[in-house]
């Protein structure tokens, strides 16, 4: 009667931590030996290219103002007054041209405004500053 003695003691409660220890090493130990395999990129062959930017040249609108105030269109002085026609003539055009606007440093800011507010309100919808990367 060997089993007596265990019979009369009261239950275990606490947890036995060896079988969840081991398991954890186990894992751990799984973990270890496939993470390296997980590493490892597919080989492609990828197209070589250029290092220098695709310039294209789509249509666009060289569009100047002067400290002063004057406006020039490609060169031509043109009035202020005159612009809003000219801007919906442009932006009816398929593809529509990009307006490049190249305003002097010391330009007011109101006058660029309102060149700005009138190609938007004609429709034209690619407006961008061209500047001088040396300053």
């Amino acid at each position: 009667m060997a089993f007596n003695k265990y019979l009369h003691q009261q239950p275990m409660a606490d947890m036995n931590m060896v079988p969840l220890v081991d398991v954890m090493l186990v894992l751990l130990v799984i973990f270890i030996v496939t993470a390296p395999l997980l590493t490892h990129a597919v080989k492609i062959d990828l197209p070589k290219t250029s290092s220098k930017a695709n310039i294209t040249k789509p249509e666009h609108i060289e569009f100047g103002i002067r400290e002063g105030g004057e406006l020039f269109w490609s060169g031509e002085k043109v009035p202020l007054d005159s612009l809003s026609a000219r801007f919906a003539a442009e932006a009816l055009r398929q593809p529509q041209p990009e307006l490049h606007i190249r305003a002097d440093g010391k330009t007011r800011y109101e006058t660029v405004a309102q060149v700005m507010s009138l190609a938007a309100k004609s429709g034209l919808v690619r407006i961008g500053f061209i500047t001088d990367p040396a300053r």
